[in-house]
């Protein structure tokens, strides 16, 4: 008989770039197979996957609109069998709620669309996704019991910068349905968190390579540098392990210390 425990899953949402990819590639560092979702960019998605198996871990590329609540619908329908198929198993360890959209919003020139987009991708794509998965349809969730949940949040909702109000205003709902989940999910022993990250040089922040934006924020930062998608990605995977299972409904911002 085979006593030897069972490889922890991970499905990080917007995982083909930026923090969603640092993230899959450190928690497979740290001994985690990974269902990498992506909506765009295909190839990125397929060079995560290939990335994770180097470091000798299994992972799959699915496709996923978190902003589109029928694609969500069709995901999760197709998920156990793929789950089955790759892994022989039904379940997965690890959430984290990292797809992201970003958009200047200005009060006095922003369109509805713009605000319905940001919430039908943060707030309605988060909550949708994260009930499919961690409750039960038919007493068997996807989530399975002791298991993690990180949501995405933002340091922009303790300090501002103009044109990301509204950003700003959905990653605070997400950090309230924290606490809810939390509770909710608590008695299954699954633990959820908030990671809010401040300024990070990635394509999702647009100034990836600018020195003098960079060193604007290094200024602002009390370490002294901007922060790179694996410092966001090392805190997420600290929260999902064993050292942190007394550890839920927080918010911790990974910032470096920025406008202390």
């Amino acid at each position: 008989m085979n006593d030897a425990p069972r490889t922890p899953l991970a499905l990080v949402t917007g995982a083909n770039r930026g923090i969603g990819r640092a993230t899959a590639e450190e928690l497979a560092r740290r001994g985690h197979d990974v269902v990498v979702t992506y909506r765009g960019h295909a190839d990125e998605a397929d060079d995560a996957v290939a990335a994770i198996e180097a470091l000798g871990r299994r992972a799959a590329a699915l496709r996923l609109d978190i902003a589109d609540p029928a694609d969500i619908e069709r995901f999760v329908r197709e998920l156990r069998p793929g789950l089955s198929s790759t892994w022989g198993r039904d379940t997965i360890d690890v959430l984290v709620n990292n797809a992201g959209a970003g958009a200047d919003t200005q009060l006095g020139a922003t369109s509805a669309e713009v605000l319905d987009h940001l919430y039908a991708t943060h707030v309605r794509g988060v909550y949708l996704l994260t009930q499919a998965l961690a409750t039960p349809s038919s007493d068997d969730p996807m989530l399975a019991d002791g298991g993690s949940i990180v949501n995405l949040g933002t340091g922009l909702t303790r300090f501002v910068h103009v044109g990301r109000d509204a950003y700003a205003a959905m990653k605070g709902a997400v950090g309230v349905l924290t606490g809810y989940w939390a509770e909710q999910l608590g008695p299954r022993g699954i633990r959820v968190n908030t990671v809010a990250p401040g300024p990070v040089e990635t394509q999702f922040s647009g100034w990836v390579g600018n020195d003098a934006v960079r060193q604007v924020f290094a200024e602002g930062t009390a370490l002294g540098r901007s922060a790179v998608a694996a410092d966001i990605a090392g805190v997420i995977a600290s929260l999902v392990s064993p050292g942190s299972a007394w550890v839920t409904a927080q918010r911790i911002e990974a910032s470096g210390g920025y406008r202390l």
